[in-house]
């Protein structure tokens, strides 16, 4: 059998991953997408494109039948799901096979036996895969905790929840339950144990319709936010042997269990002292799967599509060779409980050598309704010192504009000392977020750089215009008023035409500032867009000292004469982003008793579900938000009335 025609059931960085193999074999390719995602990067790339009406994944990416009508009138004769959406629905494989399309993928039998965590345990006990054994939340007792509950018939972090104390089980029950139904369509939740210091380490495995199963090495992917994987790495550091070769032949029996075929990720979890348990098999492509194509020198997705016209694999799979390691750059802001972004990614320019799989060019949109991720960089060197190190320059270099990300993050998290041993767990972000995402540098050089960029006259302007913003006569400083956006602080800058407390100006055109600060030289990019200004530092120094820091900054300038009816009334719960409230806390309404930091109502963005909570002891007054409603992002939803002190 020979492929013609591929449709990518999918968007973002891996449709756009998809399509660049199908075009290097030779493939036709068609997109589908959501009314939002009329212009997106996937879509300019394929050579046909059809059109989901919609917006919501449920009513777009989840329409098996719609994706199938639309790869049989584009005249496809396959379907890649890339990952997420319906990459493990059995039922929309069969529905793709039953149409006369080839499915790029393992078989729906396959899938189904491993789309239920539950029933895949039941497959690897029997087939001699050591597994962590579930606890019935019915009878769980303190000396079982803590507890990881988790959706059965999904992943990527939805519908899971550590459970620390017996009283606060039912409430993450239910939220879990309501989580995994809202993204998966089914709330059936389970409890496992909840290893503290454990490792996630993932085995990608391949097979043929010969017989044929690969593992292909280890990947660690311990360093999590709310977990989901931010930074991954191949081969897994630090492992013996003996476990390395375990786990691979524990990922080949977990695929002939199951007569396996394609690309696939068996994924364990490795304890303190070095004892592993399987987790879950995803039945498909994981999105970190670059970092093993890096180090065996494989396109995986090209070896799904030939597996799928029948070719087989060699006996053995290529020799790994040197490390990689990849971060996921998000538009969130992970100082600020991880809240997702939204806006026009103005800039994305990441130098070095190293790979970029994004779905994102210059001037795109990053919408509300599908997750914040912008990009993954990949870098590949003989060793994993060098991997880190290549990745975490590239990074500090990009050039990023328009959104808030978790570029600082990713690199202060490659640099620090536990990671650049190799000492990982699951807990990372749980000991370092706080010291990760504090101690910005001293915004004030690059709020000065903002000043003179506006200040500057353009090139070729007159001289008339030339002279108005500079004075060959000292006199009194000129001031500028600035919020810087991530923290919101104020911050105001006099300078002289000819220098400033510490720094000396070199240049300043609109866009690009040349400032020596403290003796170094510096360059300050300079973009302004819509009401912010936006300064990135090239190689910035480490100002006031310490651990050298990125030098990116957004700043808000400040209005001479605010708004006189810019007022919130006092206790006002605004939306942090746009979203959908998918719950209210039972019972309440106008009148109703709350207390500090207690779950008002639920807010989900971005496939990220966020708690709104009562800002202090007292009564609820308002509440406008309902179950169902789509909000806009300052949207009024409750207010508090903060009880007075007796």
């Amino acid at each position: 059998m020979t492929l013609h025609s591929l449709l990518v059931a999918n968007r973002g960085e891996i449709a756009v991953r998809v399509l660049r193999t199908a075009h290097a074999l030779g493939l036709t390719t068609v997109a589908v997408h959501s009314d939002p995602d009329a212009d997106a990067l996937h879509v300019r790339q394929a050579d046909a494109a059809v059109r989901l009406p919609g917006a919501a994944a449920a009513d777009t990416y989840l329409r098996g039948d719609l994706i199938i009508r639309a790869a049989l009138t584009a005249g496809a004769d396959a379907v890649h799901p890339g990952y997420g959406f319906l990459s493990e629905n059995a039922d929309f494989a069969r529905q793709v096979q039953a149409a006369g399309l080839t499915w790029i993928g393992p078989p729906p039998e396959a899938i189904e036996a491993m789309a239920s965590k539950t029933r895949a345990k039941e497959l690897m006990r029997a087939a001699g895969v050591p597994l962590l054994e579930p606890v019935d939340p019915a009878t769980a007792t303190a000396a079982e905790l803590p507890l990881l509950l988790k959706a059965a018939a999904g992943g990527g972090g939805r519908g899971m929840r550590v459970v620390r104390d017996l009283d606060g089980l039912k409430e993450a029950l239910d939220a879990a339950g309501a989580e995994a139904r809202s993204a998966f369509g089914d709330g059936e939740v389970f409890a496992e144990p909840y290893v503290e210091g454990g490792r996630h380490i993932e085995v990608q495995v391949l097979a043929d319709a010969h017989g044929t199963v690969w593992a292909l090495g280890t990947r660690d992917c311990s360093l999590q936010r709310r977990h989901q994987k931010v930074i991954e790495e191949a081969p897994a550091p630090g492992l013996p042997d003996a476990l390395r070769e375990s786990l691979h032949t524990a990922a080949v029996a977990a695929a002939r269990a199951v007569s396996y075929r394609g690309a696939g990720t068996v994924e364990f979890l490795v304890t303190a002292d070095g004892r592993p348990y399987f987790l879950e098999m995803n039945t498909r492509l994981q999105v970190e799967h670059p970092v093993t194509e890096a180090v065996f020198g494989l396109d995986l997705v090209a070896l799904q599509l030939r597996v799928a016209e029948g070719a087989a694999l060699p006996p053995s799979p290529p020799q790994p060779i040197g490390h990689a390691v990849e971060a996921r750059l998000y538009a969130e802001d992970p100082a600020q409980d991880w809240r997702p972004q939204t806006g026009v990614l103005h800039t994305l320019a990441v130098p070095g050598e190293v790979r970029v799989d994004t779905g994102f060019t210059d001037g795109d949109t990053v919408g509300v309704h599908y997750d914040p991720l912008l990009a993954k960089v990949i870098a590949h060197a003989p060793t994993r010192t060098e991997a880190v190190r290549v990745l975490a320059r590239a990074l500090a270099t990009a050039r990023i504009h328009g959104l808030t990300t978790n570029r600082e993050l990713l690199v202060r998290s490659l640099r620090h000392p536990e990671f650049a041993a190799g000492r990982l767990d699951t807990g990372f972000y749980d000991r370092h977020l706080a010291t990760l995402t504090t101690g910005a540098p001293d915004p004030t050089p690059a709020a000065l750089a903002a000043a003179l960029a506006e200040a500057a006259p353009a090139p070729g302007a007159s001289l008339a215009a030339r002279l108005g913003g500079w004075r060959n006569v000292r006199s009194q400083p000129h001031t500028r008023r600035y919020t810087d956006a991530a923290t919101g602080t104020a911050y105001e800058v006099q300078y002289q035409p000819v220098d400033h407390p510490g720094i000396r100006v070199l240049a300043a055109t609109p866009t690009l500032v040349t400032l020596e600060v403290h003796g170094i030289r510096r360059l300050f990019h300079v973009k302004h867009n819509s009401n912010k200004t936006e300064v990135y530092v090239d190689s910035p120094p480490a100002f006031g000292g310490g651990t050298p820091t990125l030098g990116a900054h957004t700043f808000t300038p400040v209005p001479r004469f605010p708004d006189p009816q810019d007022r919130t009334e006092p206790g006002s719960l605004l939306a942090p982003m746009p979203g959908t409230v998918v719950r209210v806390a039972e019972g309440l309404a106008p009148g109703s008793p709350v207390a500090a930091g207690q779950p008002l109502l639920w807010l989900e963005a971005m496939k990220m579900e966020h708690r709104i909570l009562a800002p202090a002891s007292g009564t609820l007054t308002a509440l406008h938000a309902v179950t169902g409603q789509q909000v806009d992002f300052g949207a009024l939803l409750a207010v508090v009335q903060e009880e007075t002190p007796a």
